[in-house]
């Protein structure tokens, strides 16, 4: 957490995805060095891309905008590893993208709790803020276009 939102109120964004959200608060306070699932479709869907193309795509995501919205990794060794990026609820279901895995309404995710971004497992890459903000679908498409250009060496452009 930046220090600037209370942890709180991200932590309640958070469970208001839950079907059970003072069991999820309960699970994740308890246990804050673990992620509990959250379903998806209600609150957000998840763009899950490989560990290969997540962070240079939050990179330049980055760039574009300077809060991109919430996203969770999972970096795990070699090519295992993954980034789950939270957008709008109903983006999973239109999604066209080699490689990306779409997560929506009738799946879950590991979340971790608001203030866990450093360490093995899954921890937030960029963390939410409670406000209900998201990432832009539009502006990660471009963001993992311009990604995946800048990872093809220069002479074989």
């Amino acid at each position: 957490m930046n220090g600037s939102v209370p942890e709180r109120s991200v932590l309640e964004w958070l469970a208001s995805a839950a079907t059970e959200p003072e069991a999820w608060l309960r699970a994740v306070e308890r246990a804050p060095h673990r992620a509990a699932p959250l379903p998806c479709g209600r609150r957000w869907d998840v763009l899950v891309l490989p560990a290969r193309l997540g962070p240079p795509t939050l990179e330049v995501l980055r760039g574009l905008v300077p809060a991109p919205g919430p996203v969770l990794g999972d970096l795990g060794e070699g090519d295992t590893g993954r980034v789950g990026f939270l957008v709008p609820v109903g983006t999973a279901g239109c999604w066209l993208g080699t490689g990306v895995r779409c997560a929506g309404e009738g799946e879950r995710v590991p979340v971790p709790h608001p203030a866990r971004n450093t360490g093995p497992g899954v921890r937030w890459l960029s963390a939410p803020d409670g406000s209900g903000r998201l990432v832009d679908p539009r502006l990660l498409e471009l963001a993992m276009h311009e990604a995946a250009i800048r990872m093809v060496p220069v002479g074989s452009r």
